[in-house]
């Protein structure tokens, strides 16, 4: 049987980092899944590998052909960003893996069934994780740290522990060690299943 697994994570928790070094290791048979957003791509994005960069007219046109599967909508200090996954096909002798948000786990849930889906849950220090936002969001053309403090602030909201309880099949990775030991916890879970 065919498995979804979804990384999710607070801002800068490591979900690219741990990603990037996953499919970089060519599991046989696990394919990677690129969601989409409105939002403008960061320095160092690439449109088809980080998301789907597209516009609101080219999401209406998929919600007009029934094929977003989820989607989530943020009000930013930039104007509002919608992230959304398209309906995938599955094949039975392959795996999937994306990043997204425990709200596109429940979409994703909903469309395929709670027994295909796994959740990798990535979890960091608050203050490492703040110190990653503010390198990053340094390098960008036009730094935001209001929108930074807006998503650091509204991560311990969405990562609440009565939104994390009830998911079924959830296992954690502590990204504040070496990506080697994180990749190795990845192992253990890829490989039980």
């Amino acid at each position: 049987m065919s498995r979804i697994f979804c990384i999710v994570g607070k801002s800068a928790s490591g979900k690219d980092t741990i990603y990037k070094a996953i499919l970089s290791n060519n599991y046989p048979g696990l394919t990677p899944v690129v969601p989409y957003t409105t939002r403008p791509k960061r320095m160092g994005e690439k449109d088809g590998a980080d998301y789907n960069f597209v516009t609101e007219a080219q999401l209406k046109e998929f919600e007009a052909q029934d094929r977003v599967i989820e989607k989530r909508c943020y009000t930013t200090t930039q104007g509002v960003w919608t992230y959304f996954t398209l309906k995938f096909e599955m094949c039975d002798n392959k795996d999937y893996i994306l990043i997204t948000t425990l709200e596109g786990v429940k979409g994703i849930i909903e469309y395929y069934g709670a027994d295909v889906v796994n959740l990798i849950c990535l979890v960091a220090d608050d203050r490492t994780r703040l110190l990653r936002c503010i390198e990053r969001e340094s390098k960008q053309k036009v730094p935001d740290y209001s929108e930074v403090c807006r998503r650091f602030l509204a991560d311990q909201q969405d990562f609440s522990d009565e939104n994390i309880r009830g998911f079924k099949n959830i296992y954690y990775i502590d990204t504040n060690c070496d990506i080697s030991e994180c990749t190795g916890r990845w192992n253990e879970i890829y490989k039980r299943h």
